[in-house]
């Protein structure tokens, strides 16, 4: 197969970086995501996990992803997926709210060191690395310092084939 890429983006800043889908370790999960691109909500900077932006999203695949080359230590440039149950988010330490679907994806972007899925709430939660970013880290890391700093209302992540 072909090497499949991604552009991820922060909309309102135009920062973009590219990413490889990493189809021979989470194909199941790459596929649902391709054939739902292109993707993209507010943007999240978060709490818990450290260096990580991400968007939640209405669920888009068939059926949802079995936990396909999982991690709880995400590294720089990794793209994971995660799955929640709208009760599991709807609590106010989160600050979302009550979502209004029954179950909530989660795209995120890792783009620093030293982060860990731990949540104190529930413990570890393991995701599912898709992608992996190979253009761009460095001006998406400064974006998303900034998008830490300066807030995120207003700004967009999305997800576009390339």
């Amino acid at each position: 197969m072909t090497d499949r890429h991604i552009e991820v983006s922060l909309d309102k800043r135009d920062v973009r970086c590219t990413a490889k889908l990493l189809d021979d370790r989470a194909p199941v999960t790459c596929q649902a995501v391709w054939d739902a691109l292109p993707l993209g909500g507010d943007v999240y900077h978060a709490k818990y996990a450290r260096n990580e932006i991400y968007a939640l999203l209405p669920t888009f695949a068939l059926q949802e992803p079995p936990l396909e080359n999982p991690t709880i230590t995400p590294i720089p440039g990794d793209l994971c997926y995660f799955t929640f149950s709208g009760t599991e988010l709807a609590t106010k330490a989160y600050g979302y709210g009550a979502p209004q679907q029954e179950t909530v994806v989660d795209l995120a972007l890792f783009y620093e060191r030293n982060n860990l899925l731990l949540n104190a709430d529930v413990g570890y939660v393991p995701g599912i690395v898709w992608g992996q970013v190979v253009d761009g880290l460095d001006r998406m890391a400064e974006a998303c310092q900034d998008l830490w700093r300066a807030g995120a209302l207003g700004e967009t992540l999305s997800f576009r084939r390339v």
